[in-house]
C-alpha cells in the first residue's frame, strides 16, 4: 500500500510549522493536521519580545501568519480536523485517524503542544466564557475599563497581565506565594505599573456570579481568612499540560504526559518524532519550539534517506 504522504505533522503551532517548512523543502510530501488554526500558543500571545530578528517585538498572530505562509509556500498542506487516534504506528505505513478521514504516512511528527491548566474550583466551568478566561488576548477587550484579576505568578501570567493593563482599569494578581516566579525583567515591569495590584499568598476558592462572574471567594493562606473579592473577569495562568492524551499507551511518556525523545526528536518508535511543548524537557520557548521542529524534520529526512 502506498502512503498518502511522506510526512504527517500533528499540530500547526510554531514547532509544527517549522517542521513543515523543512520537510517540504526536503521534497517530502507533507500535510499538517490542525484542529483550530495555525500558530498554536502564538495565537494567544499578544507581544513577542524574545524571538531573534524582531528587536521591536512582533504580535503573536502576525508571526503565526508569516510562518504559515512560509510553510505553505514550499508546498506544505494544512488540513483542519481533529485527531482521534493513531493506528499501525510501528508499521512502515502508519495511519492517523481524524474525525472525518484517515491519513496514511511514512513519518509522523507530533507537535500538538499543550493547553493551560484549570484551577479546578467551584464556579470555574459554569462561568467559563462569562468572565472566567484562559486567554487575555482573546477576551480582554470584553472588559475594557473594568477591574480584572490574573491568577498566577509566572511568565505567562505577567505577560498577559501586562497586555491587559492597556485595556482594563486595573489588574490584580492573585498568587499563592509571596514572591513571583516570572523572569526578573517581567516582574520589574509589573511592579512599575500603576494599574497593577497583588494579593500575595492568596488562592481562589470559588468563582461567583449569577449570569456572569462578578466576584470570587479568596483565601489568605497565611491567616486562613476567607472573603469575597470583586472582579469583572479572571484570567487563569496556573500551568500547562501537553496535548498527548490520544497517544497514551502508544508512546513512552514522562510523569507529566510529555513524549520522551532523544536529542534528534526521535521517539522509541521508528519514524515517529515529537517536538515543541509536547515533548519531554521542552523549555516552552518559541525559539526552542522552532528548533525542535527543524530538528525533527531533518532527522526524519535523514532516516527516510537511509532506508
Amino acid at each position: 500500500m502506498e502512503a498518502d504522504y511522506d510526512v504527517v505533522i500533528l499540530g500547526a503551532g510554531a514547532a509544527g510549522l517549522a517542521a513543515g517548512l523543512y520537510s517540504t523543502r526536503a521534497m517530502l510530501k507533507t500535510v499538517i493536521l490542525e484542529q483550530l488554526g495555525p500558530g498554536g500558543q502564538l495565537l494567544v500571545t499578544d507581544e513577542i519580545e524574545n524571538y531573534p530578528g524582531f528587536p521591536d517585538g512582533i504580535k503573536g498572530q502576525e508571526l503565526s501568519i508569516k510562518m504559515e505562509q512560509q510553510a505553505t509556500k514550499f508546498g506544505a498542506e494544512i488540513e483542519y480536523t481533529e485527531i482521534v487516534g493513531i493506528e499501525n504506528i510501528e508499521a512502515p505505513i502508519k495511519t492517523i485517524k481524524t474525525d472525518d478521514r484517515d491519513f496514511t504516512c511514512k513519518v509522523i511528527i507530533i507537535a500538538t503542544g499543550g493547553s493551560h491548566n484549570k484551577l479546578g474550583v467551584e464556579g470555574e466551568d459554569a462561568l467559563a466564557g462569562r468572565g472566567v478566561s484562559y486567554c487575555a488576548v482573546c477576551d480582554g477587550n470584553f472588559f475594557r475599563g473594568q477591574d480584572v484579576v490574573v491568577v498566577g505568578g509566572g511568565d505567562a501570567a505577567l505577560d498577559e497581565g501586562h497586555y491587559l493593563t492597556g485595556i482594563v482599569n486595573s489588574v490584580t494578581y492573585i498568587h499563592r506565594r509571596d514572591e513571583l516566579r516570572a523572569a526578573k525583567v517581567i516582574q520589574e515591569r509589573a511592579f512599575a505599573n500603576d494599574k497593577v495590584k497583588f494579593l500575595w499568598s492568596h488562592v481562589v476558592e470559588e468563582f461567583r456570579g449569577d449570569n456572569a462572574l462578578d466576584r470570587a471567594l479568596v483565601k489568605n493562606l497565611k491567616t486562613d481568612e476567607l472573603y469575597e473579592y470583586p472582579m469583572a473577569a479572571a484570567f487563569i495562568y496556573v500551568g500547562f499540560h501537553p496535548n498527548t492524551e490520544y497517544i497514551k499507551g502508544i508512546l513512552e511518556l514522562d510523569a507529566g504526559g510529555h513524549i520522551c525523545t532523544d536529542i534528534h526528536m526521535r521517539t522509541a518508535v521508528p519514524m515517529v518524532y515529537a517536538c515543541g511543548d509536547a515533548r519531554a524537557e521542552s523549555t516552552r520557548q518559541l525559539g526552542a519550539a522552532v528548533g525542535d521542529g527543524i530538528t525533527a524534520a531533518l532527522a526524519a529526512f535523514h532516516d527516510l534517506s537511509s532506508q
